[in-house]
């Protein structure tokens, strides 16, 4: 069993619980041993590393200071909480009077030898693709995906250790390890317009339409992502768009570990597919999936 410290954030434990159970089904199966961290507290995402430097870092500080104790890599689904867990680790490395009223704050040292990484990377890098595809019980043939990592899996790159930035694959990867498509497309990595969903509805509008559009053209069936601010605007938001554009995209929009998690042989209540406002039932079944 590779344990490691889980951070599911404040999306995985409201809006996106269905992230988070495919999530953890999908870690049992591989034997990736999910630690949640106890009391843990909100990263700050989207708004504390515009206000304030040192409550941007002390926040996630607290599950850092955690998993090292714990001698452990620190995971997170969710792309905005690993973004801030790995900005508040390197921020803290490079500046050493930041670090230095963390540890005040939280009343703990801070050592910085917590490894951060996205659980793609755990699963891909740290587990295999190659372990990933023994536990399959279905190839997901015929199922063409286009892959939006959006802003945070790879920017900024020094947080992502991404190689790839303008054409990240991780994802595209185990598509086709679970037997699907990946479609070639332009904007797997364009900004949605993430947390401005509500102050800027317009501006999402705009961004997202873009992202739907090509994604259909490309042939895509699906949008599989991995950050529940992006999966809000494709998906709650794609009815909306969808009439402002005068088109029916109908585009379902699942989390990479529910499309992992059918591959694995979970049906659709099991993954909660039953939450997202594009039902992905239609597409699944005629693919022969369900």
């Amino acid at each position: 069993m590779f344990k490691v410290a889980y951070f599911p954030g404040c999306s995985l434990s409201s809006t996106a619980k269905e992230y988070d159970v495919a999530t953890r089904l999908v870690c049992e199966d591989l034997e990736i041993d999910l630690v949640e961290i106890p009391e843990w507290i909100c990263c700050g995402a989207t708004t504390a590393h515009i206000t304030s430097e040192l409550t941007a870092s002390a926040l996630p500080a607290k599950s850092l200071i955690w998993a090292e104790k714990h001698n452990m890599t620190i995971t997170s689904p969710c792309s905005a909480c690993f973004s801030r867990l790995k900005m508040a680790h390197i921020n803290m490395e490079k500046d050493a009077e930041l670090k230095k009223e963390v540890e005040e704050v939280t009343g703990e040292k801070y050592n910085g030898k917590a490894e951060v990484l996205h659980l793609t990377r755990v699963m891909l890098e740290k587990y295999g693709i190659e372990k990933i595809k023994e536990k399959l019980k279905k190839q997901l043939k015929g199922l063409k995906i286009a892959s939006y990592y959006g802003c945070l899996m790879t920017r900024p790159p020094e947080v992502s250790e991404n190689d790839r930035v303008e054409n990240p694959m991780i994802m595209d990867n185990l598509a086709r390890a679970l037997g699907a498509e990946p479609v070639k497309w332009a904007y797997k990595t364009e900004c949605c317009g993430a947390a401005f969903s509500l102050t800027k509805t317009e501006i999402v509008r705009k961004l997202t339409g873009e992202i739907l559009k090509d994604a259909k053209a490309c042939g895509a069936d699906l949008v599989m992502v991995a950050c529940p601010l992006c999966h809000s605007n494709l998906d709650a938001r794609q009815p909306e768009i969808s009439k402002l554009l005068k088109t029916n995209f109908n585009l379902p929009v699942l989390y990479f570990t529910q499309v992992m998690g059918l591959a694995m042989g979970y049906d659709y209540m099991d993954l909660m597919l039953n939450k997202h406002f594009i039902d992905p039932k239609p597409l699944l079944k005629a693919k022969g999936i369900i």
